[in-house]
């Protein structure tokens, strides 16, 4: 690796760390504040913008795409996508170690899946991934395109298949996804600065879409669910629409397993919990054994 490389993957590193830690904040936040809608999305802007914990989140969130972006004119998508895939794990260390959570069995075997999925994902980069192409403009408008017609479908239909925190934290990720994507064809510059404009529509809906999925599901799901869709879709769309390095033989192997471990552990964690599930996680985070017993503080998130 050259210096350009090592100096990218250091700031992906510091950049996953401050927008997992972001995720966590948010969550706690929004969860503490009067339901958001879509459908009044000034009034739910400025619930957000006044409350001091969530703009902390969001100011560390903001930190982190500013670092992410600076990797991004350093190193190829995919590389960069990679490391910022294992912040499933960081946040999940934050939840066991911050929010004073134990992790239920189901969330921990789905962590393992997740981080071993993307710990591969960085192997398979060992042959030619410290460089890439820039692809060309159409396929890269008909990805981003695709993509947002998946998010307005899960928007307007999988929220009664799915739930309100799986719907949104899918769509949400997609989401953020195409702002990745035009993050780093924006840093081509000229011509392909027109980007940011998808940037800036990406990663504002993804992050309403979050702050909804946070009041109706737990940190782990929401963030987790949109982080391996924001992480694992541009490394498809590095290989794809960007022409970035495909791995052959062995790497190649690896980097199909690596998608289905990824695949694995975001349907377990999108998986509902069961009612013993739930009142077990309520009780290890307000230590109160009456709301286990009884199942109470599960009603104000069904019914958002």
């Amino acid at each position: 690796m050259n210096l350009a490389i090592v100096i990218a993957v250091v700031l992906a590193l510091v950049s996953t760390t401050l927008t997992n830690l972001a995720y966590l904040r948010e969550h706690d936040a929004a969860a503490e504040l009067p339901v958001l809608c879509l459908r009044r999305p000034l009034q739910s802007a400025r619930l957000l913008l006044e409350d001091r914990s969530w703009m902390l989140g969001f100011a560390m969130e903001s930190s982190g795409f500013l670092l992410y972006a600076a990797a991004l004119a350093l190193a190829p998508l995919t590389l960069v996508q990679s490391i910022g895939a294992g912040g499933i794990g960081i946040l999940a260390f934050a939840i066991a170690r911050f929010a004073r959570r134990r992790l239920s069995g189901r969330e921990r075997t789905a962590v393992i899946l997740s981080v071993t999925g993307l710990v591969a994902l960085a192997i398979s980069l060992a042959d030619g991934g410290d460089h890439g192409g820039g692809g060309d403009v159409v396929p890269i408008l008909l990805w981003v395109g695709l993509t947002v017609g998946v998010a307005i479908v899960l928007v307007g239909f999988g929220r009664r298949l799915l739930g309100i925190a799986v719907a949104d934290a899918a769509a949400g990720g997609l989401l953020f996804s195409i702002g990745d994507v035009s993050t780093k064809v924006a840093t081509e510059g000229q011509a392909r600065l027109g980007f940011i404009a998808a940037l800036v529509v990406g990663y504002t809906g993804g992050t309403a879409l979050l702050q909804r999925g946070y009041q109706a599901g737990g940190a782990l799901t929401v963030a987790g669910i949109a982080t391996l869709l924001t992480n694992a879709l541009p490394i498809v769309a590095g290989t794809v629409v960007l022409d970035e390095p495909v791995p052959s033989g062995a790497l190649g192997g690896i980097r199909l397993l690596a998608f289905a471990a990824v695949i694995a552990g975001a349907v377990l964690l999108a998986r509902p919990e069961k009612p013993s599930e739930t009142q077990a996680r309520r009780a290890a985070t307000t230590g109160d054994p009456t709301t286990a017993a009884l199942g109470l503080g599960d009603t104000a998130a069904d019914g958002k």
